[in-house]
C-alpha cells in the first residue's frame, strides 16, 4: 500500500462547511471543508473527506448519452496507478455532478476497505496488498455541505478466488478500472447524523 495516498485519502464526507449547494468551486479548484480532528485508533481511518484530487492524472471521461428527463450517463475510465475515489471526487467536482449512481470492474494494484465499527465511529481497515479482481463496485454521489460525496463499496477477488470487500477508503487501479456513472438532474443532500457521525441521504432537504 502507498503510505502516501493512504495518508491522504478517506472517504466521502466532507464536515464544517457552510457552502451552498451548487457554490462548491472555488477560484482554482474545490472549497474543500475540514474534516473533524479526530484521532484515528490504530487499524482505524476516521470518515472525512477527500482532499487530494490530484491522484489520478490518467483518467478519462467521455458523456455517453443524455436522456430528455435531464439525466446523464458518463464513460469513466482509470488507468494504471489512478487513485479511484481521488479520481471520481475530481470528476464529480468539474461536472457540477449533484447526484447519481455508479458501478464498475477492473482491477487493481492495491486497496483498503473498511468495516464501520459503531462504537468508534470509524471504519475498521481493511488492507488489501496485492493485485486483485475488482468483480464488483458499486456507490452513490450526494451533496454534503454543498459539495459531491462519494459512498462507494467493493469487493474483490484473489489468486484462490476467496473474496474481501467493504466501503472503499482506497483503490488503485492496474492496469484498469471502467467505470459509468449516471447523473440526476435533481440534486440528493447528506446530512451529519449525530449518532454515527456520517452524511446520510436526508430526502426532505433540497
Amino acid at each position: 500500500m502507498n503510505p502516501t495516498n493512504s495518508s491522504l485519502l478517506s472517504r466521502r464526507q466532507w464536515l464544517g462547511s457552510g457552502l451552498a449547494a451548487c457554490g462548491y468551486l472555488a477560484t482554482g479548484g474545490l472549497a474543500l471543508a475540514r474534516a473533524e480532528e479526530t484521532p484515528a485508533p490504530k487499524g482505524y481511518t476516521v470518515p472525512g473527506p477527500v482532499t487530494n484530487l490530484h491522484l489520478a492524472p490518467g483518467l478519462k471521461t467521455r458523456l455517453v448519452s443524455e436522456h430528455p428527463n435531464g439525466e446523464r450517463t458518463y464513460a469513466v475510465i482509470f488507468a494504471k496507478g489512478d487513485e479511484i475515489m481521488s479520481g471520481l471526487t475530481e470528476f464529480a467536482v468539474r461536472e457540477k455532478l449533484a447526484a447519481g449512481h455508479f458501478s464498475a470492474i477492473g482491477a487493481l494494484e492495491h486497496a483498503r476497505f473498511g468495516w464501520f465499527d459503531r462504537a468508534r465511529k470509524a471504519f475498521r481497515d481493511i488492507p488489501v496488498n496485492e493485485p486483485v479482481e475488482m468483480i464488483s463496485l458499486i456507490g452513490d454521489l450526494g451533496l454534503a455541505n454543498g459539495a459531491p460525496a462519494i459512498h462507494a463499496h467493493g469487493a474483490v477477488a484473489f489468486p484462490d478466488g476467496h473474496v474481501r470487500g467493504g466501503h472503499i477508503l482506497e483503490a488503485v487501479a492496474w492496469p484498469t478500472l471502467e467505470l459509468f456513472f449516471t447523473a440526476y438532474p435533481a440534486p440528493l443532500v447528506k446530512e451529519r447524523d449525530e449518532e454515527t457521525n456520517l452524511f446520510l441521504f436526508n430526502l426532505n432537504t433540497k
